[in-house]
């Protein structure tokens, strides 16, 4: 049996996740519910952070919050000691109200608006990973108007073509972040930063992609961005005193995966960062990384209930569930993959082979062939590791109502995303004055 995190068959055979019966929970409250595993989150935090003060280095364990935005596992990854990634507004909002420390916030983004980066600086946070010419020279004068001498790291793109699904990969020469290496724009980027008397530049980063299971792709980043520390140390005569390689780390969505354990990939990596370092005669750096998936992904389970059950003799199965594109659009997206348990038979053999599929107005299919244990309606399924890139990635696409979302530690089960209701729906919508008589008028 495959289980991830505090997963367990109880004495009943149900799906158990820290402490807590799934049949229960979907009971109290209802379905669709991700269900997230403190322990677990905790676990991976400290495990990351860990596998890196082994290699004694200084490091920074930035929480990449787009993975999983909210208050409640901000405040962990904060308890944890860990620092945030945000890369809009509302991240930046969602973190300050969680109390983070605004010394151990990070700004990401591509377009980032002067509203953001206003907020930014007012909220004096500990750096702005500036992304494009036109981003310093806004941020600079937005600095300069407060006052304040604000951080940066330059984000460049060293042409890393890492081997996950296209849509996912942000480190290639051809993509909208950052300072290319190749072709001078990140070396011009630098000197520019330099020059800029309310900006203190602290170094550089680079993020390469996300479901990343092959360690290479890592220590390729990492040697390239060395090599540009040095040529920026021997053409301008600087050292940085941070480098934030990214992140990206892979999880188990299915039982075959295997990603590097993260204290082979924190040796990997430091090693790799270590020896580059050597050959070009530079300093040990502060040095960061970005995880989220890796944090909370398989911390994640969601649960569905199932309702209609159509058989194709010969063909397949479909088992329909309350939940699907709306809430994880991971396989419409990625082709994404996942793995499913009858969560209301979960001590019995997972030996029928079906299709999960979603009840909005598409092909809408969860799973396309998941082994499960004979499904009737009203069992309740469980799919593994929705930790990451699921709520956060939620629409009302059919005007369906983004799900609930409870936090379970120890047997107890605390409700940290409320399920929207149907007014929430709709509580946006406005009909203008000029539409609001009974019929229809000629235009």
């Amino acid at each position: 049996m495959f289980y991830l995190g505090t997963q367990t068959i109880n004495s009943q055979g149900h799906l158990e996740i820290g402490g807590c019966d799934a049949l229960e929970l979907a009971q109290t409250f209802a379905t669709p519910l991700i269900v997230m595993d403190e322990a677990h989150i905790r676990s991976q935090m400290r495990a990351m952070k860990a596998a890196f003060e082994a290699q004694n280095v200084e490091m920074q364990v930035i929480y990449a919050s787009k993975a999983f935005p909210c208050l409640a596992i901000s405040k962990i990854a904060a308890q944890e000691g860990l620092w945030i990634d945000v890369a809009s507004a509302g991240e930046l909002l969602t973190a300050l109200r969680a109390d983070f420390p605004a010394e151990r916030i990070v700004f990401h983004g591509n377009n980032k608006s002067r509203e953001e980066l206003e907020m930014a600086v007012g909220a004096r946070i500990g750096r702005v990973i500036v992304d494009n010419l036109g981003e310093l020279e806004m941020l600079d004068e937005i600095a300069g108007e407060a006052g304040v001498s604000q951080p940066i790291m330059l984000r460049l793109t060293p042409a890393v073509d890492a081997h996950t699904h296209r849509l996912i990969q942000t480190g290639r020469i051809d993509t909208k972040f950052g300072f290319n290496i190749d072709g001078g724009a990140a070396r011009r980027g630098v000197e520019i930063a330099l020059g800029k008397k309310n900006l203190e530049l602290l170094g550089v980063g680079c993020h390469i992609g996300s479901q990343i299971l092959d360690a290479p792709f890592f220590t390729l980043a990492a040697r390239l961005m060395v090599e540009f520390l040095a040529q920026i140390r021997d053409e301008l005569q600087v050292e940085f005193p941070e480098l934030d390689l990214g992140g990206g780390l892979g999880i188990r969505y299915l039982p075959e995966q295997a990603p590097p354990a993260m204290e082979d990939y924190a040796a990997t990596l430091i090693g790799t960062v270590r020896e580059n370092l050597e050959k070009f005669g530079l300093q040990l750096p502060i040095l960061s990384i970005e995880p989220g998936r890796s944090l909370v992904g398989e911390a994640g389970t969601t649960l569905y209930s199932v309702g209609t059950i159509k058989e194709i003799p010969n063909v397949r199965t479909y088992v329909s569930v309350d939940g699907g594109l709306s809430d994880n659009p991971r396989p419409a997206l990625y082709e994404a993959k996942y793995f499913a348990i009858n969560a209301s038979k979960a001590g019995e053999e997972q030996a029928k082979t079906v299709a999960i599929a979603g009840k909005h107005c598409e092909t809408d299919v969860l799973i396309e062939a998941a082994q499960i244990a004979n499904p009737e309606r009203g069992d309740i399924i469980a799919v593994y590791a929705t930790g990451a890139y699921n709520y956060s990635m939620a629409s009302n696409y059919n005007r369906f109502r983004r799900p609930a979302v409870v936090l379970v530690s120890d047997g107890e089960a605390d409700l940290i995303i409320e399920r929207e209701s149907l007014e929430d729906v709709l509580s946006h919508d406005l009909i203008p004055e000029r539409l609001r008589q009974s019929e229809a008028v000629g235009v």
